[in-house]
Protein backbone atom coordinates (compact mmCIF):
# COMPACT_ATOMS: atom_id res chain seq x y z
CA UNK A 1 0.00 0.00 0.00
CA UNK A 2 1.15 3.47 -0.11
CA UNK A 3 2.35 5.45 2.45
CA UNK A 4 2.65 9.21 2.52
CA UNK A 5 5.68 10.96 4.00
CA UNK A 6 4.16 11.24 7.80
CA UNK A 7 3.95 7.44 7.88
CA UNK A 8 -0.14 6.81 6.67
CA UNK A 9 -2.15 6.64 3.73
CA UNK A 10 -3.87 3.65 2.98
CA UNK A 11 -2.38 1.69 5.93
CA UNK A 12 -5.24 0.83 8.59
CA UNK A 13 -4.74 2.83 12.10
CA UNK A 14 -3.80 -0.70 13.21
CA UNK A 15 -1.36 -1.45 11.04
CA UNK A 16 0.34 1.69 11.93
CA UNK A 17 0.11 1.18 15.73
CA UNK A 18 2.04 -2.49 14.74
CA UNK A 19 4.44 -0.24 13.49
CA UNK A 20 5.26 2.01 16.30
CA UNK A 21 4.84 -1.27 18.34
CA UNK A 22 7.82 -2.27 16.38
CA UNK A 23 9.70 0.89 16.34
CA UNK A 24 8.87 1.04 20.08
CA UNK A 25 11.30 -2.03 20.45
CA UNK A 26 14.12 -0.92 18.29
CA UNK A 27 14.23 2.73 19.90
CA UNK A 28 14.42 0.77 23.37
CA UNK A 29 18.03 -0.70 22.00
CA UNK A 30 19.37 2.54 21.87
CA UNK A 31 22.18 3.71 23.83
CA UNK A 32 21.30 7.34 25.47
CA UNK A 33 24.04 9.01 22.98
CA UNK A 34 22.07 7.58 20.01
CA UNK A 35 18.92 8.88 21.47
CA UNK A 36 20.25 12.42 21.63
CA UNK A 37 21.83 12.29 18.40
CA UNK A 38 17.86 11.77 17.43
CA UNK A 39 16.89 15.08 18.89
CA UNK A 40 20.15 17.14 17.74
CA UNK A 41 19.66 15.82 14.19
CA UNK A 42 15.80 16.75 14.31
CA UNK A 43 17.08 20.50 15.64
CA UNK A 44 19.23 21.29 13.23
CA UNK A 45 16.57 19.90 10.40
CA UNK A 46 14.02 21.90 12.24
CA UNK A 47 16.39 25.33 11.51
CA UNK A 48 16.94 24.81 8.40
CA UNK A 49 13.80 24.49 7.51
CA UNK A 50 12.55 27.48 9.58
CA UNK A 51 11.05 28.88 6.52
CA UNK A 52 8.99 26.14 5.48
CA UNK A 53 7.27 25.89 8.29
CA UNK A 54 6.76 29.26 8.38
CA UNK A 55 5.31 29.21 5.04
CA UNK A 56 3.20 26.11 6.08
CA UNK A 57 1.30 27.78 9.52
CA UNK A 58 0.58 31.23 7.46
CA UNK A 59 -1.41 28.88 5.09
CA UNK A 60 -2.92 27.06 8.13
CA UNK A 61 -3.57 30.98 9.69
CA UNK A 62 -4.91 32.62 6.11
CA UNK A 63 -7.18 29.68 6.02
CA UNK A 64 -8.34 29.57 9.93
CA UNK A 65 -8.92 33.88 9.70
CA UNK A 66 -12.71 32.84 7.90
CA UNK A 67 -13.33 30.09 11.21
CA UNK A 68 -12.50 32.96 13.51
CA UNK A 69 -14.62 35.54 12.24
CA UNK A 70 -17.33 32.69 11.85
CA UNK A 71 -17.31 32.29 15.34
CA UNK A 72 -15.89 28.48 14.44
CA UNK A 73 -12.46 28.70 15.80
CA UNK A 74 -12.03 30.97 19.24
CA UNK A 75 -8.98 33.52 19.56
CA UNK A 76 -7.38 31.72 21.62
CA UNK A 77 -7.21 28.86 19.47
CA UNK A 78 -5.98 31.10 16.87
CA UNK A 79 -3.20 32.43 19.33
CA UNK A 80 -2.09 28.67 19.57
CA UNK A 81 -1.67 27.81 16.13
CA UNK A 82 0.00 30.97 15.02
CA UNK A 83 3.83 30.47 14.77
CA UNK A 84 6.71 33.16 14.33
CA UNK A 85 10.44 33.06 14.17
CA UNK A 86 11.16 33.06 17.53
CA UNK A 87 8.33 30.54 18.12
CA UNK A 88 10.36 28.55 15.84
CA UNK A 89 14.01 29.00 17.83
CA UNK A 90 11.75 28.11 20.66
CA UNK A 91 10.26 25.24 19.05
CA UNK A 92 14.17 23.62 18.32
CA UNK A 93 16.22 25.02 22.16
CA UNK A 94 13.11 22.98 23.84
CA UNK A 95 14.35 19.63 21.31
CA UNK A 96 17.79 20.31 22.61
CA UNK A 97 17.04 20.91 26.54
CA UNK A 98 15.49 17.46 26.03
CA UNK A 99 18.65 16.25 24.58
CA UNK A 100 20.59 17.54 27.11
CA UNK A 101 18.50 16.30 30.39
CA UNK A 102 19.60 13.30 32.30
CA UNK A 103 18.27 9.46 30.71
CA UNK A 104 15.25 9.24 31.62
CA UNK A 105 15.68 4.69 31.39
CA UNK A 106 17.63 2.21 33.20
CA UNK A 107 17.37 4.59 36.71
CA UNK A 108 17.15 2.17 39.77
CA UNK A 109 14.55 3.12 42.14
CA UNK A 110 14.68 0.28 44.52
CA UNK A 111 17.23 -2.37 45.54
CA UNK A 112 15.96 -5.31 47.68
CA UNK A 113 17.95 -8.01 48.57
CA UNK A 114 15.37 -11.14 49.06
CA UNK A 115 17.64 -13.85 49.98
CA UNK A 116 21.97 -14.59 49.51
CA UNK A 117 22.19 -13.93 45.68
CA UNK A 118 18.10 -12.96 44.76
CA UNK A 119 18.11 -9.73 44.45
CA UNK A 120 14.98 -7.80 43.19
CA UNK A 121 15.57 -4.35 41.43
CA UNK A 122 12.71 -2.10 40.04
CA UNK A 123 13.85 -0.24 36.57
CA UNK A 124 12.52 2.67 34.89
CA UNK A 125 12.03 1.94 31.16
CA UNK A 126 9.52 3.28 28.40
CA UNK A 127 6.00 3.14 28.16
CA UNK A 128 5.92 2.13 24.53
CA UNK A 129 3.69 3.77 21.86
CA UNK A 130 1.95 6.96 22.99
CA UNK A 131 -1.31 8.59 21.05
CA UNK A 132 -1.30 12.11 21.33
CA UNK A 133 -4.70 13.93 20.07
CA UNK A 134 -4.47 17.89 20.07
CA UNK A 135 -6.07 20.50 18.61
CA UNK A 136 -4.40 24.06 17.25
CA UNK A 137 -0.60 24.16 18.56
CA UNK A 138 1.86 22.55 16.02
CA UNK A 139 4.53 23.79 18.57
CA UNK A 140 3.32 20.17 20.24
CA UNK A 141 4.67 18.01 17.50
CA UNK A 142 8.10 18.71 17.99
CA UNK A 143 7.83 18.88 22.08
CA UNK A 144 6.02 15.54 22.14
CA UNK A 145 8.36 14.07 19.52
CA UNK A 146 11.08 14.77 21.21
CA UNK A 147 10.04 13.58 24.57
CA UNK A 148 9.04 10.06 23.13
CA UNK A 149 12.23 9.58 21.73
CA UNK A 150 14.35 10.68 24.28
CA UNK A 151 12.31 8.25 26.64
CA UNK A 152 12.38 5.47 23.90
CA UNK A 153 8.83 5.67 22.64
CA UNK A 154 6.88 5.34 19.75
CA UNK A 155 4.71 8.41 19.18
CA UNK A 156 1.34 8.81 16.66
CA UNK A 157 0.26 12.34 16.45
CA UNK A 158 -3.46 13.42 15.33
CA UNK A 159 -3.48 16.72 15.08
CA UNK A 160 -6.37 19.31 14.32
CA UNK A 161 -7.69 20.29 10.82
CA UNK A 162 -7.11 23.98 11.68
CA UNK A 163 -2.84 23.21 11.67
CA UNK A 164 -3.22 20.47 9.32
CA UNK A 165 -0.40 21.96 6.87
CA UNK A 166 2.05 23.13 9.61
CA UNK A 167 1.82 19.60 11.43
CA UNK A 168 2.05 17.69 7.92
CA UNK A 169 5.38 19.59 7.40
CA UNK A 170 6.88 19.07 11.25
CA UNK A 171 5.99 15.43 11.14
CA UNK A 172 7.72 15.34 7.85
CA UNK A 173 10.92 17.19 8.42
CA UNK A 174 10.78 14.77 11.72
CA UNK A 175 10.94 11.49 9.70
CA UNK A 176 13.32 12.77 6.88
CA UNK A 177 15.76 13.43 10.02
CA UNK A 178 14.95 10.05 11.41
CA UNK A 179 15.94 8.07 7.97
CA UNK A 180 19.16 9.93 8.08
CA UNK A 181 19.95 7.02 11.24
CA UNK A 182 19.95 3.79 10.04
CA UNK A 183 19.08 2.40 13.69
CA UNK A 184 15.81 4.52 13.99
CA UNK A 185 12.65 3.42 12.17
CA UNK A 186 10.46 6.23 10.85
CA UNK A 187 7.82 4.50 12.15
CA UNK A 188 8.68 5.83 15.57
CA UNK A 189 7.35 9.72 14.73
CA UNK A 190 3.83 9.14 12.61
CA UNK A 191 0.70 12.00 12.33
CA UNK A 192 -2.83 10.57 11.80
CA UNK A 193 -5.18 13.07 9.21
CA UNK A 194 -8.84 12.26 10.11
CA UNK A 195 -11.37 11.72 12.93
CA UNK A 196 -11.80 8.49 11.93
CA UNK A 197 -8.33 7.92 12.57
CA UNK A 198 -9.20 9.11 15.91
CA UNK A 199 -11.71 6.70 16.84
CA UNK A 200 -9.73 3.51 15.24
CA UNK A 201 -6.40 4.91 17.38
CA UNK A 202 -8.59 4.15 20.54
CA UNK A 203 -9.77 1.09 20.62
CA UNK A 204 -5.92 -0.31 19.61
CA UNK A 205 -5.10 -1.24 23.68
CA UNK A 206 -2.66 -3.93 22.73
CA UNK A 207 -0.69 -1.87 20.64
CA UNK A 208 -1.22 1.62 22.15
CA UNK A 209 0.04 2.20 25.68
CA UNK A 210 -1.39 5.80 26.67
CA UNK A 211 -3.47 8.81 24.87
CA UNK A 212 -2.73 11.89 25.72
CA UNK A 213 -5.80 14.36 24.27
CA UNK A 214 -4.52 18.06 24.61
CA UNK A 215 -7.24 20.94 23.88
CA UNK A 216 -10.46 21.78 24.95
CA UNK A 217 -12.51 20.14 28.09
CA UNK A 218 -14.77 18.62 25.29
CA UNK A 219 -11.89 16.83 23.43
CA UNK A 220 -10.08 15.45 26.74
CA UNK A 221 -13.84 14.55 27.66
CA UNK A 222 -14.36 12.79 24.36
CA UNK A 223 -11.37 10.74 24.22
CA UNK A 224 -11.63 9.73 27.59
CA UNK A 225 -15.53 8.52 27.39
CA UNK A 226 -14.34 6.75 24.30
CA UNK A 227 -11.00 5.30 24.94
CA UNK A 228 -10.02 1.48 25.92
CA UNK A 229 -6.65 2.91 26.03
CA UNK A 230 -5.29 4.72 29.41
CA UNK A 231 -5.34 7.83 28.75
CA UNK A 232 -3.74 11.01 30.84
CA UNK A 233 -4.94 14.59 30.47
CA UNK A 234 -6.79 17.25 32.28
CA UNK A 235 -10.28 18.68 30.80
CA UNK A 236 -9.75 22.40 32.30
CA UNK A 237 -7.62 25.26 33.47
CA UNK A 238 -9.62 27.14 36.02
CA UNK A 239 -6.65 28.29 37.89
CA UNK A 240 -6.87 31.07 40.67
CA UNK A 241 -4.88 34.13 42.25
CA UNK A 242 -5.88 34.53 45.92
CA UNK A 243 -4.44 37.76 47.22
CA UNK A 244 -4.66 37.05 51.16
CA UNK A 245 -4.72 39.66 53.81
CA UNK A 246 -1.01 39.68 54.30
CA UNK A 247 0.31 40.24 50.93
CA UNK A 248 2.20 42.96 49.55
CA UNK A 249 -0.31 45.07 47.29
CA UNK A 250 2.45 45.77 44.37
CA UNK A 251 3.57 42.18 44.50
CA UNK A 252 0.36 40.98 44.04
CA UNK A 253 -0.74 43.16 41.59
CA UNK A 254 1.94 41.94 39.08
CA UNK A 255 1.37 38.37 39.91
CA UNK A 256 -2.30 39.07 38.89
CA UNK A 257 -1.38 40.67 36.23
CA UNK A 258 0.94 38.24 34.80
CA UNK A 259 -1.42 35.28 35.42
CA UNK A 260 -4.13 36.72 33.46
CA UNK A 261 -1.97 39.17 30.90
CA UNK A 262 0.98 37.40 29.96
CA UNK A 263 -0.70 35.13 27.54
CA UNK A 264 -4.60 34.53 28.36
CA UNK A 265 -5.15 31.66 26.33
CA UNK A 266 -2.65 29.14 28.05
CA UNK A 267 -4.20 26.61 30.39
CA UNK A 268 -1.95 27.82 33.33
CA UNK A 269 -3.79 31.58 32.98
CA UNK A 270 -5.93 32.86 35.78
CA UNK A 271 -9.28 32.85 35.63
CA UNK A 272 -10.27 33.74 38.62
CA UNK A 273 -8.93 36.11 41.37
CA UNK A 274 -9.66 35.98 45.26
CA UNK A 275 -9.00 38.58 47.40
CA UNK A 276 -9.33 38.80 51.32
CA UNK A 277 -11.70 42.09 52.28
CA UNK A 278 -8.94 43.18 54.73
CA UNK A 279 -6.88 44.31 51.65
CA UNK A 280 -9.53 44.66 49.01
CA UNK A 281 -10.25 48.24 49.42
CA UNK A 282 -6.36 48.85 48.92
CA UNK A 283 -5.28 46.26 46.05
CA UNK A 284 -8.53 45.67 44.06
CA UNK A 285 -9.02 49.73 42.38
CA UNK A 286 -5.21 49.71 41.54
CA UNK A 287 -5.21 45.89 40.18
CA UNK A 288 -8.25 46.34 38.16
CA UNK A 289 -7.12 49.75 36.60
CA UNK A 290 -4.52 48.13 35.06
CA UNK A 291 -5.55 44.82 34.07
CA UNK A 292 -8.99 47.27 32.48
CA UNK A 293 -6.14 49.12 30.92
CA UNK A 294 -4.77 45.93 29.17
CA UNK A 295 -8.14 45.50 27.72
CA UNK A 296 -9.47 42.97 30.63
CA UNK A 297 -12.94 42.03 31.29
CA UNK A 298 -14.02 42.08 34.76
CA UNK A 299 -16.65 39.91 36.16
CA UNK A 300 -17.04 40.47 39.87
CA UNK A 301 -18.94 39.51 42.90
CA UNK A 302 -21.81 42.10 44.11
CA UNK A 303 -19.03 43.54 46.86
CA UNK A 304 -16.11 43.67 44.06
CA UNK A 305 -18.88 45.35 41.83
CA UNK A 306 -19.22 48.24 44.96
CA UNK A 307 -16.00 48.70 45.77
CA UNK A 308 -14.91 49.65 42.57
CA UNK A 309 -17.81 51.46 41.22
CA UNK A 310 -16.83 51.66 37.65
CA UNK A 311 -18.13 51.52 34.38
CA UNK A 312 -17.98 47.81 32.32
CA UNK A 313 -17.45 45.78 35.19
CA UNK A 314 -19.68 43.05 35.04
CA UNK A 315 -21.97 40.69 37.74
CA UNK A 316 -20.29 37.69 37.57
CA UNK A 317 -22.46 34.42 38.16
CA UNK A 318 -21.84 30.60 39.04
CA UNK A 319 -21.64 29.86 35.26
CA UNK A 320 -18.36 32.63 35.67
CA UNK A 321 -16.64 30.59 38.60
CA UNK A 322 -16.68 27.36 36.43
CA UNK A 323 -15.31 28.62 33.18
CA UNK A 324 -11.96 28.64 31.73
CA UNK A 325 -12.17 32.11 29.52
CA UNK A 326 -8.58 31.65 27.59
CA UNK A 327 -9.08 34.97 27.19
CA UNK A 328 -8.92 38.66 28.84
CA UNK A 329 -11.83 38.26 31.47
CA UNK A 330 -11.06 37.76 34.65
CA UNK A 331 -13.87 37.01 37.85
CA UNK A 332 -13.15 38.41 40.84
CA UNK A 333 -14.42 37.38 44.26
CA UNK A 334 -13.80 39.37 47.61
CA UNK A 335 -13.75 36.56 50.35
CA UNK A 336 -14.03 37.48 54.51
CA UNK A 337 -10.96 34.77 54.82
CA UNK A 338 -8.21 32.02 53.57
CA UNK A 339 -10.78 29.13 54.40
CA UNK A 340 -13.33 30.95 51.89
CA UNK A 341 -10.67 31.01 50.03
CA UNK A 342 -10.11 27.50 49.61
CA UNK A 343 -13.52 26.67 50.10
CA UNK A 344 -14.21 28.10 46.53
CA UNK A 345 -11.25 26.95 44.90
CA UNK A 346 -12.45 23.25 45.43
CA UNK A 347 -15.92 24.22 44.92
CA UNK A 348 -15.30 25.48 41.59
CA UNK A 349 -11.20 24.84 40.33
CA UNK A 350 -9.99 22.29 38.36
CA UNK A 351 -6.81 20.75 40.30
CA UNK A 352 -4.84 22.28 37.80
CA UNK A 353 -2.51 25.52 39.25
CA UNK A 354 -3.32 27.88 42.47
CA UNK A 355 -1.62 30.24 43.99
CA UNK A 356 -1.43 32.47 46.95
CA UNK A 357 -0.06 35.90 47.15
CA UNK A 358 0.79 36.36 51.17
CA UNK A 359 3.76 37.48 53.64
CA UNK A 360 2.56 35.39 56.43
CA UNK A 361 4.44 32.14 56.55
CA UNK A 362 1.27 30.35 58.35
CA UNK A 363 -1.17 31.56 55.64
CA UNK A 364 1.18 30.82 52.76
CA UNK A 365 1.94 26.67 54.76
CA UNK A 366 -2.21 26.60 55.09
CA UNK A 367 -3.15 27.44 51.91
CA UNK A 368 -0.27 25.15 50.17
CA UNK A 369 -0.83 22.06 52.32
CA UNK A 370 -4.91 22.37 52.11
CA UNK A 371 -5.59 23.23 48.24
CA UNK A 372 -5.56 20.18 45.91
CA UNK A 373 -4.08 21.31 43.03
CA UNK A 374 -1.24 19.51 40.58
CA UNK A 375 0.98 22.64 41.24
CA UNK A 376 0.07 25.57 44.44
CA UNK A 377 2.53 28.25 44.14
CA UNK A 378 3.60 31.05 46.94
CA UNK A 379 4.00 34.39 45.71
CA UNK A 380 4.44 33.27 42.33
CA UNK A 381 2.96 33.37 38.72
CA UNK A 382 0.25 30.90 37.68
CA UNK A 383 1.74 31.13 34.73
CA UNK A 384 4.97 29.11 36.21
CA UNK A 385 3.23 25.53 35.67
CA UNK A 386 4.81 24.35 32.20
CA UNK A 387 7.48 21.84 31.82
CA UNK A 388 10.06 24.00 30.01
CA UNK A 389 9.77 26.26 32.88
CA UNK A 390 10.05 23.04 35.34
CA UNK A 391 13.12 22.07 34.02
CA UNK A 392 11.96 19.38 32.05
CA UNK A 393 12.99 20.28 29.09
CA UNK A 394 9.48 19.90 27.22
CA UNK A 395 5.84 18.89 28.43
CA UNK A 396 3.27 16.23 27.01
CA UNK A 397 0.64 18.86 28.35
CA UNK A 398 -0.29 18.80 31.95
CA UNK A 399 -2.18 16.00 34.16
CA UNK A 400 -4.92 16.88 36.48
CA UNK A 401 -4.65 13.60 36.93
CA UNK A 402 -3.64 11.88 40.84
CA UNK A 403 -2.28 8.61 39.03
CA UNK A 404 0.93 7.85 36.81
CA UNK A 405 2.19 11.41 36.14
CA UNK A 406 0.26 14.80 37.71
CA UNK A 407 1.10 18.31 36.92
CA UNK A 408 3.70 18.68 33.65
CA UNK A 409 4.32 15.65 31.89
CA UNK A 410 7.88 15.25 30.82
CA UNK A 411 10.36 12.30 30.81
CA UNK A 412 9.21 10.69 33.85
CA UNK A 413 6.06 10.88 32.96
CA UNK A 414 6.52 8.52 29.23
CA UNK A 415 8.42 5.77 31.23
CA UNK A 416 6.87 3.10 33.41
CA UNK A 417 9.12 0.57 35.59
CA UNK A 418 10.09 -3.53 35.48
CA UNK A 419 11.36 -5.58 38.31
CA UNK A 420 14.37 -7.83 37.39
CA UNK A 421 15.07 -10.74 39.58
CA UNK A 422 18.70 -11.87 39.85
CA UNK A 423 18.93 -15.02 41.30
CA UNK A 424 21.06 -18.47 41.33
CA UNK A 425 18.86 -21.04 40.94
CA UNK A 426 16.27 -20.70 43.70
CA UNK A 427 12.95 -21.76 43.42
CA UNK A 428 9.67 -20.79 45.79
CA UNK A 429 9.26 -24.50 46.95
CA UNK A 430 12.53 -24.02 49.20
CA UNK A 431 10.91 -21.04 50.79
CA UNK A 432 7.48 -22.53 51.31
CA UNK A 433 8.91 -25.46 52.72
CA UNK A 434 10.82 -23.75 55.52
CA UNK A 435 14.07 -24.54 54.05
CA UNK A 436 15.12 -20.83 53.20
CA UNK A 437 14.32 -17.91 54.23
CA UNK A 438 13.71 -14.20 52.86
CA UNK A 439 15.74 -11.60 54.14
CA UNK A 440 14.06 -8.42 52.02
CA UNK A 441 17.17 -6.40 53.04
CA UNK A 442 16.62 -3.37 51.13
CA UNK A 443 19.89 -2.16 49.45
Amino acid sequence: MTETSTGISQRSVAEVAKRARAASRQLAKLSEAQRNDILTSAAKALQENAERILDSNARDCRGAEAAVADGQISAAMFARLKLSPRGIDEMIAKVLDVARLPDPLGRRLATTELDENLVLCKETCPLGVIGIVFESRPDVVPQVAALALKSANAVLLKGGTEAAHTNQTLVEIWRRSLETLLSVPPEAVTLLHSRADVMDLLTLEQDVDLIIPRGSRELVDFVARNSRVAVLGHGEGICHVYVDRAADAEKAIEITFDSKVQYPAACNAAETLLVHQDIAQQFLPTAAGKLTTAGVQIRGCPKTITLLAQPGILQASDVDWATEYSDLILSVKVVSSIEEAIAHIHRYGSKHTETIVTEDEEAAKKFMEEVDAAGVFHNASTRFADGFRYGLGAELGISTSKLHARGPVGLEGLTTYKYKLFGNGQTVAEYSSGKRQFKHRHV
